[in-house]
């Protein structure tokens, strides 16, 4: 039976891995020599070692110093993980090339998916590639480059009256009739194994001594669930030591049932009523690895942070005019986030800090209002 989610909770699977084999095979000082993607770590990625990945050249993503907004905000020690140089302009790219990658493997042929507009385009992009129908809903007001990709994806596009969870109620209903296989966030055990490598390659560009402090924008969370699991693997395999990063999640103001449910000391969050935010890949007002996400903050002495949608927009312009960066709303969120942390005084200006940029802001220009004139 293929592998979907737990039969007897219907929580998230999480793909283990004989990681001293792995180790064995895979030494870390030997990567340098590697192709320049996630598929660096190909041993520690579920794919088997002798089938094809379905791939763009998705990963290996710049780590860019921010000096001038850093110093701007009083912490000189600020790096950005720019995901926008990802395949299809955003880090859902790393997702599906592993998740497609496993469906040509077993053999599917259509694959269905919810999404805020970024997870639809890369599945769109690697389907085709693969030769696999995608089927895709989404929101109405999902941003028009979102849906123009997946149409000219050779998609099928179906937008929804409602939110993603909407969204993905309409998955539920129709997949067994349709024959479609749901690779929705953490519905499947694979997407999450291609976040992970987010981690792998932070300490591998950081010379294996992580950061003290790691910003993410967090919707359905698979990028810092999947880190975390990362940063256990290669403890494991003597890569790293067990000093951890400090993990936390950003989320928006109109939508943040994680930053609720971290402040109430809850184990799960109850859905966000009446979400909205303008950052489409935040407006996620149920989480299904809402309890991993928040397992990795408190374990970690993190925390989790909100922010408004006009300090989204605010934080975009500044980073912007210091950085030559043009960020998504979620990875502006980031940016925000970390002005509020550094005020309070939670982050010293010593630490070092990696935010993540996590798509293109190009990909929401109806979005920024008023930055046309």
């Amino acid at each position: 039976m293929l592998q979907t989610v737990c039969q007897d909770c219907g929580r998230p699977l999480l793909a283990q891995y004989d990681l001293s084999a792995a180790s064995a095979a895979l030494e870390r000082e030997k990567l340098v020599a590697r192709v320049a993607s996630l598929w660096r770590y190909r041993e520690i990625l579920p794919l088997s070692l002798d089938a094809a990945a379905v791939s763009l050249g998705e990963g290996w993503t710049p780590l860019l110093p921010a000096p001038r907004f850093g110093e701007k905000i009083g912490l000189p020690h600020v790096w950005i993980k720019d995901e926008s140089q990802n395949p299809t302009g955003s880090f859902k790219a790393r997702g599906m090339t592993i998740a497609v990658s496993m469906a040509k493997q077993f053999g599917l042929k259509s694959l269905a998916m919810p999404s805020a507009g970024n997870a639809a385009g890369a599945l769109a992009a690697y389907a085709a590639r693969a030769e696999i129908e995608a089927h895709l809903f989404m929101p109405k007001d999902t941003p028009a480059a979102n849906i123009v990709e997946c149409l000219a994806m050779g998609a099928h596009v179906m937008l929804i009256d409602g939110l993603i969870t909407d969204c993905g109620q309409e998955v539920i209903k129709r997949k067994d009739k349709e024959g479609w296989f749901d690779v929705s966030t953490l519905k499947e055990p694979y997407r999450v194994e291609g976040k992970k490598t987010l981690g792998y390659e932070l300490a591998e560009q950081f010379h294996w001594i992580l950061p003290q402090v790691i910003l993410y924008p967090t919707g359905g969370g698979t990028g810092l669930i999947g880190m975390w699991k990362a940063f256990n693997e290669m403890e494991r395999m003597g890569w790293i030591s067990s000093k951890r990063p400090r993990m936390v999640a950003v989320q928006a103001a109109g939508c943040c049932p994680i930053v609720t449910a971290f402040k109430t000391n809850k184990r799960f969050a109850q859905e966000h009523p009446r979400a909205s935010t303008k950052a489409s890949g935040l407006r996620v007002p149920k989480a299904i690895g809402d309890f991993l996400i928040l397992d990795a903050i408190r374990t970690s002495g993190g925390t989790a942070v909100s922010v408004t949608d006009e300090e989204m927009f605010e934080a975009t312009r500044e980073v912007g005019a210091t950085e030559g960066l043009f960020f998504s709303p979620e990875g502006a969120a980031c940016c925000a986030a970390l002005k509020k942390l550094q005020t309070s005084g939670w982050i010293r200006p010593e630490e070092t800090v990696v935010i993540f940029n996590t798509a293109a802001g190009t990909k929401y220009i109806e979005c920024f209002p008023g930055f046309a004139h």
